[in-house]
């Protein structure tokens, strides 16, 4: 028991320093959209202003009618109230161009810089996060949050103007009715108190469920023809059926906790209304009121009831907004990539350049296999070098810490010109000597395994490798890789591909691939089993021409191919 109210009010801390957390992170991403924030609350605050002068003018012009006032005359009056309707729309309209011009705007900004910061992630974190629910974050937890900052945050502003203008009004007009409707206040607290912790669990489960469907839609329309041929189209069709019904659950455990929340909130609206109805028939009954009055009442009640029944509203908001914040946040603690100051930034290579690995020790995880133990190799400058070995001897992780998207545990990796008779401690300490960071990428071009062209045309893959390249160097470029047929398709260059390069064969695409690689500017070339689709005859030409127009350039082979061999300077024989 001792135990149980000791940990209640740490839970309780650690809940308000989450809500502290998600405050402060708010307040700093609002900073880039402050302009459409503050017009949403200026035109929010002129139609509360409209609105209210609204209702003055229906008085005024009731109480003309039945001679109650003879301060104007009704044309007066109802020109009045023409010329607030107009007011009332020309704020609407500028209202709804705002949040569909800026909200646009706002919304494709902080997308593109989830999105730039994600590309600039370190790599191993980054793919523990399934791009499914990486998608989910960038669509809607960003619409989520953005929305938020920009419209609801100064519709949150806007109906607080509301409801102290529409209560003043009224205390203006009757003291005692004012007291008594603002008595529904206590009841809307008690109810978004028991409604928030609930409902901000409930959300999260419902998000979650929805990026687990999103990675099952994708990967299966991904890796169609896997399902196809293994026969388990039920299997997925039942996966996602599984996972539809564990959202209809959580959807109907929100929509059951917020009707109950929303039910009790508007007994309390209702009983509000006919207290002031009853108030204003009796005084009016009475004498102690004009009948433009009681009809001022009835507006005011729902002037103040309908910002009351918002903030209800906005609970919800609030806590989509801040799940949608949360999983925002847990992407952008992803760390980023080491960046190289401007000065430090790598310049344009003209000179060969060789690598060097050397006493590396390297695991994935803390405990697993050693990959790599005390390994040291060096690539000098312009060889051709063939890496061959086993599955699971560490080719693709040699890729991966030759581009730095892995670190070694021990031991450096790093850049060098010059000459590579010395050992590789000493090249190490050598002043050509530059540690391999991702700035230094740049430096590398590389076709990895498998079909990597992207849906566009041949022309937009091509320049992907070079933006610059003119379309000579784009013909070469394709030609070296023996990818002639792409002269012969119709369209040529501006041919469209679907995703994956569909409609070329593996050899097609792959051969395509490499004239992308070839087109980068780059003094090492790495190819990852680059001919892996090719036939022999179409692997030793595209090899030949490699070799032949790329002399300088250090070459790297990661192949099972013999053929390879043939071209090389030396061999690199990993072992598990």
């Amino acid at each position: 028991m001792l135990k149980h109210a000791k940990s209640h009010p740490k839970k309780r801390l650690d809940t308000l320093r989450s809500y502290s957390t998600l405050i402060r992170w708010f307040w700093q991403t609002g900073q880039s959209y402050r302009l459409q924030s503050l017009l949403n609350i200026l035109l929010g605050g002129l139609m509360v202003v409209a609105d209210l002068s609204f209702v003055w003018a229906t008085k005024l012009a009731i109480d003309i009618a039945t001679g109650a006032d003879n301060r104007f005359t009704l044309s007066q009056a109802i020109a009045l109230i023409i010329c607030l309707i107009i007011v009332q729309m020309t704020i609407n309209i500028s209202s709804r161009w705002v949040r569909a011009i800026l909200g646009v705007r706002a919304q494709n900004d902080m997308q593109q810089r989830l999105f730039n910061r994600l590309l600039k992630a370190q790599w191993r974190p980054l793919r523990k996060v399934h791009t499914g629910h990486l998608i989910n974050r960038l669509e809607r937890d960003v619409t989520d949050v953005v929305r938020f900052v920009t419209e609801s945050l100064p519709s949150l502003v806007t109906t607080l103007f509301q409801f102290t203008g529409a209560f003043l009004f009224l205390f203006w007009m009757d003291r005692t009715l004012a007291c008594i409707v603002i008595l529904v206040l206590p009841i809307f607290l008690l109810t978004s108190k028991l409604y928030m912790k609930r409902m901000r669990r409930i959300t999260h489960d419902v998000r979650n469920t929805e990026s687990h469907l999103q990675t099952i839609l994708q990967e299966s329309l991904q890796h169609t023809l896997v399902i196809k041929t293994l026969g388990r189209i039920a299997t997925m069709t039942q996966r996602l059926t599984s996972g539809q019904a564990t959202l209809r659950s959580h959807v109907v455990r929100r929509t059951k906790y917020s009707t109950f929340s929303s039910g009790l909130m508007n007994l309390g609206f209702a009983t509000g209304y006919v207290l002031t109805f009853t108030w204003g028939v009796v005084h009016l009954q009475e004498g102690l009121i004009t009948y433009g009055s009681l009809i001022a009442f009835v507006q005011l009640v729902g002037q103040i009831q309908t910002p009351v029944r918002a903030l209800t509203q906005f609970i919800p908001v609030f806590i989509g907004a801040f799940t949608a914040a949360e999983r925002i946040i847990e992407l952008q603690q992803i760390p980023l990539e080491e960046q190289l100051p401007d000065e430090q930034a790598p310049q344009p290579q003209t000179q060969p350049l060789g690598i060097v690995l050397s006493d590396i020790t390297y695991h994935y995880e803390k405990g697993a296999r050693e990959i790599f133990r005390h390994f040291s190799f060096v690539f000098p400058p312009g060889s051709i070098t063939a890496i061959q070995g086993e599955t699971g001897a560490g080719k693709t992780t040699l890729i991966r810490l030759l581009l730095a998207l892995v670190s070694p545990n021990e031991g450096r990796v790093g850049l060098f010109v010059g000459e590579s008779s010395a050992s590789p401690d000493d090249l190490c300490r050598s002043s050509q000597f530059r540690p391999i960071t991702a700035a230094h990428r740049s430096y590398f071009s590389y076709v990895p395994q498998g079909n990597t062209l992207l849906s566009g045309t041949i022309r937009d893959n091509l320049l992907l490798g070079n933006p610059s390249a003119t379309e000579q160097e784009m013909c070469e470029a394709l030609r070296t890789a023996a990818a002639d047929f792409v002269f012969d398709l119709p369209d040529g260059l501006d041919t469209s591909l679907s995703e994956m390069g569909v409609g070329l064969s593996e050899g097609q695409a792959q051969r395509i691939s490499i004239a992308r690689a070839l087109l980068r500017p780059a003094p090492i070339l790495l190819l990852d089993e680059a001919t892996s689709s090719l036939d022999a005859a179409t692997e030793r030409r595209v090899l030949q021409s490699i070799i032949q127009s790329h002399q300088g350039r250090t070459l790297l082979f990661v192949t099972h191919r013999p053929e390879v061999l043939r071209y090389c300077t030396q061999t690199l024989e990993l072992t598990k």
